[in-house]
């Protein structure tokens, strides 16, 4: 249930995996495009950025930052969904990693924007999860999140997203981490509307 304001509430989901894994792989590649088109647009990717998308999927997000001119990671924990997005990728200037926030592949200060998109409620452990963004962000990055809004007790698929609470307190720990103004919106989506809070590494000008 989402009354909790926990913002990782299913960091126990077991994953995408079999053939219900590649359906929803499938799914996610075609209904997680225009997610991928705001991302790009909210943070203003450009040819000079290195980005790094958390829980990427099948990979829309991360090729909307190449066809930008962006250098682009995509990390996943699960090997379905990055079969798919090598599949579905022709871009040189991409690379894929199995692994999560906790952990990323770049080195420190490499990246000039990290998202994740719908994914932070899937976290094993914010705290080191933020720290991490902390470690690879530049100077000058840019931090976006954005999480599908839900309705307090919601349960099931149904959660999979944040309460204001829950984005109230992620908004929070991006602070307590050391992140530079942060701020927390909403965007219509359809019926529904998403969260997004975006940040930046400290330091930046």
């Amino acid at each position: 249930m989402t009354d909790s304001p926990i913002v990782n509430h299913h960091a126990d989901h077991a994953g995408f995996s079999g053939p219900f894994g590649l359906l929803t792989a499938l799914a996610m590649l075609v209904m997680g495009r225009r997610y991928a088109a705001l991302a790009v647009d909210l943070v203003s990717v450009t040819d000079a950025d290195r980005v790094v998308d958390i829980g990427c999927g099948p990979g829309n997000a991360v090729r909307a930052a190449a066809r930008r001119g962006a250098r682009a990671v995509g990390v996943d924990p699960a090997p379905m969904m990055l079969r798919l997005a090598r599949a579905a990728t022709r871009d040189a200037n991409v690379s894929w990693s199995q692994g999560g926030a906790e952990a990323l592949p770049v080195s420190d200060g490499w990246a000039t924007v990290v998202w994740s998109l719908r994914t932070v409620h899937h976290w094993k452990d914010v705290p080191a999860g933020l720290a991490e963004l902390r470690r690879v962000l530049a100077p000058s990055g840019r931090l976006l999140v954005m999480e599908r809004r839900v309705q307090p007790g919601a349960t099931g698929l149904a959660s999979h997203g944040w309460t204001e609470p829950q984005a109230e307190s992620f908004a929070a720990q991006c602070r307590s981490a050391g992140f530079d103004a942060v701020s927390i919106d909403q965007r219509p989506d359809g019926r529904r509307a998403v969260w997004v809070v975006r940040a930046n590494q400290a330091g930046y000008s």
